[in-house]
């Protein structure tokens, strides 16, 4: 079904289908001026200079502190608690990053769980350790078999000749 407004090809539902035709990529740039690049007078400038050595907005007090190496700053942009807040320099991707790289106990004190073991993963991982087959959580019995692992064959004590021949076919 056509759409004669915009001489496209639309699916019966509206939407526009997706896709390059040909599987050629042009790229178009264009470029043009306007006021918002033109570069401040020398009013402007030094209006701004003056005001970022008084007044500095609190990015620019973050980039400050950060190019200095600091881990936390004071901002003086917050009018009721002036100076009194401790902001770190550090950005939502780095504080990601780092929680990645602690270990559990760390994330234990920070007071998060996420990353943590639950009861019963901890009893089976004890039971695991220990060599048990079975351990029992909250009067519940459990095995201690990895999803798709198979219980390890008992066999029964034989003796003589085909007792070797049984062990060697059965790989024991």
């Amino acid at each position: 079904m056509a759409n004669r407004l915009y001489n496209q090809q639309v699916t019966p539902k509206g939407y526009k289908r997706g896709g390059r035709i040909g599987g050629v990529k042009t790229k178009t740039t264009t470029t043009t001026t306007t006021k918002s690049e033109k570069k401040p007078g020398f009013f402007r400038r030094t209006i701004g200079k003056i005001r970022k050595k008084f007044i500095p907005t609190f990015d620019e007090q973050f980039s400050k502190a950060k190019k200095e190496g600091k881990k936390t700053f004071t901002s003086t942009r917050d009018k009721s608690k002036k100076g009194k807040l401790e902001y770190s320099t550090k950005t939502a991707a780095e504080v990601k990053a780092a929680k990645k790289r602690m270990s559990d106990r760390e994330r234990a004190r920070v007071g998060d769980t996420s990353k943590q073991l639950s009861e019963k993963g901890a009893a089976f991982k004890l039971a695991r350790k220990m060599g048990k087959k079975e351990f029992t959580h909250k009067g519940k019995k459990f095995t201690t078999l990895l999803k798709g692992e198979k219980p390890s064959k008992i066999l029964p004590e034989l003796s003589g000749k085909t007792s070797k021949k049984i062990k060697k076919f059965v790989g024991a």
